[in-house]
């Protein structure tokens, strides 16, 4: 089953270890199409028929085109770049038994148990100081497996398939070496090759180094880490990028959506808000503004899973390769309304699109999304959609090859 979008999202997912290398990654995809890069503290010059792109921390970013005229409405496609993974404390270092551990912290809702006996790596961001004593940041993966959290043999835990728990203060410390003089500290230096000579701080994050891939008898699925949300990170990029409309439409993927959005950079901070004013002339336009917009909240949804069909609602199961799944919840967990799901349906209709629905079980919560928070936020009419994948929160997650194709689809008939 050949599908570029499917593989480009792959090699995308390959050089994005972290929400950082994920951000950079996206915005070469901005510039290399034209986009003009904006700094949050220079003066910007808004023009018409314009496209322009602006991070912040490094990790979140805003893109957007200018089209014919702000005030008419802003389609909006919005995803998040972080995943639940294993981070690095900030004094890592144990030595025990002989050998070197380093200390994790779990960050998100992560499925535990995927993660041991699996080749290992490390990558983030590094701060501290250069030649000239100036606080500089870069960028560093190891790009090889340098690290193990290896299980226990059932020998020594003869219930292991039946009960065993992961306590992640004493279970999940990664081993990296027997080499009695390794520095942590120093591997990281080795690493830095931009400008920092003294480390002062760092973001780090483990990952694992078996690449992205298509698999399945005929390549029917896409087997990758962190599908959740790099997937539509991509292609929501990929939609405004390949599209020419004199549409206004802006493209947002932010950081932390998995502990909640809660900070400047996150969905539930004044990231969004802080561009969208500065790009209108005045309250008054910015509210005619997102009173004929709309937001399309980019996120994954979970299939159903032949091995735990009773996890579903029996009418709400979505199929792998059957299309984009709208997203319900009457409790609000999700942001959409008949009316901005009656205006996607339409959309994905003259472009061809199937469609499904998801609601999840009466009995069993719900989660949450970038939706209901950027609606609440900025008061912009939104609707919860995403592409249907296995093993959510794991290590390695799988979706559908075709609705990458079919997401890629949808999205740019929106964005027309």
């Amino acid at each position: 089953m050949s599908n570029p979008i499917a593989q480009s999202l792959c090699d995308f997912i390959a050089e994005s270890p972290t929400p950082f290398h994920a951000t950079q990654n996206l915005l070469k995809l901005f510039t290399d199409a034209g986009f003009e890069v904006l700094h949050e503290g220079q003066d910007w010059s808004i023009e018409p028929h314009s496209s322009y792109a602006v991070t912040r921390n490094d990790s979140s970013i805003i893109a957007f085109r200018t089209g014919a005229d702000l005030t008419s409405g802003i389609q909006m496609i919005g995803a998040h770049t972080d995943s639940p993974c294993l981070k690095i404390k900030p004094n890592p270092e144990i030595r025990t038994h002989g050998y070197l551990q380093l200390g994790v912290e779990v960050y998100g809702g992560a499925l535990l148990h995927p993660w041991l006996d699996r080749d290992l790596s490390i990558a983030g961001r590094v701060s501290g100081l250069n030649d000239n004593g100036e606080i500089v940041s870069e960028l560093i993966d190891f790009k090889r497996p340098i690290a193990i959290i290896p299980n226990l043999a059932i020998h020594l835990d003869r219930e292991a398939n039946s009960s065993r728990v992961i306590n992640p203060q004493n279970n999940l410390p990664l081993i990296l070496t027997q080499q009695e003089d390794t520095s942590f500290e120093q591997l990281l230096l080795q690493q830095c090759r931009h400008g920092v000579v003294k480390i002062l701080e760092y973001e780090l994050s483990c990952y694992d180094t078996q690449v992205p891939q298509l698999t399945g008898l005929h390549d029917e699925f896409v087997s990758a880490a962190r599908l959740d949300n790099l997937l539509s990170s991509y292609i929501g990029a990929r939609a405004l990028v390949d599209t020419e409309s004199d549409q206004a439409a802006l493209y947002i993927s932010t950081d932390h959506e998995e502990v909640g959005s809660s900070s400047a950079y996150g969905a539930n901070g004044p990231f969004l808000k802080s561009v969208l004013e500065r790009i209108t002339n005045n309250p008054t336009e910015l509210t005619q503004t997102l009173s004929r917009s709309l937001l399309l909240s980019c996120d994954n949804a979970h299939g159903i899973h032949p091995n735990y069909s009773d996890k579903h609602d029996k009418n709400h199961g979505p199929i792998l390769n059957a299309g984009p799944v709208i997203k319900i919840n009457s409790n609000q967990r999700y942001a959409s309304t008949s009316v901005s799901s009656a205006k996607f349906q339409a959309r994905c209709a003259e472009a061809g699109v199937p469609l499904q629905k998801f609601v999840t079980r009466s009995d069993m919560a719900c989660g949450s999304t970038i939706g209901p928070i950027t609606s609440s936020q900025i008061g912009i009419e939104t609707l919860d959609v995403g592409a249907p994948q296995w093993g959510m929160h794991s290590i390695r997650e799988t979706a559908g090859t075709q609705d990458c194709e079919y997401l890629y689809k949808a999205a740019c008939a929106f964005l027309r």
